[in-house]
């Protein structure tokens, strides 16, 4: 059952690729928001990973743990319609992109998504 919702989020990584390519040049956006974008698109594209890609079934787990707590955030720190005007999909497909976001990012401590966004999610 989890592990569907990694693939799914795993199926969701060009659509959020390109959302957060959009929230970084978009002006409405606080600079911390398009700091930790950034930074995100850099851990992503990085060859180093703390679980190396090539293991077979959990090799992207890291990568899917910080894009969902990066959308999770999003949600919480970002107007609603700078998010639709940016994303893809209709509002029905961010929701939930968003309640699987969620549901990983509850695998991470609390302390550790304050550290990205600043409060706990």
């Amino acid at each position: 059952m989890r592990f569907r919702r990694v693939r799914e989020l795993l199926l969701l990584m060009p659509q959020l690729a390109g959302l957060i390519g959009r929230l970084a040049a978009d002006p409405r956006v606080p600079a911390r928001v398009k700091a930790i974008l950034g930074v995100t698109a850099v851990m992503l594209a990085s060859p180093i990973d703390l679980v190396p890609d090539f293991i077979p079934g959990i090799g992207y787990l890291d990568d899917v743990l910080v894009v969902a707590i990066v959308v999770d955030g999003l949600l919480n720190h970002v107007d609603r319609a700078v998010l639709l005007a940016h994303w893809p999909g209709d509002a029905a497909s961010l929701e939930r992109a968003g309640r699987l976001a969620a549901r990983l990012a509850g695998w991470v401590p609390r302390r550790w998504k304050a550290r990205v966004f600043g409060t706990a999610a």
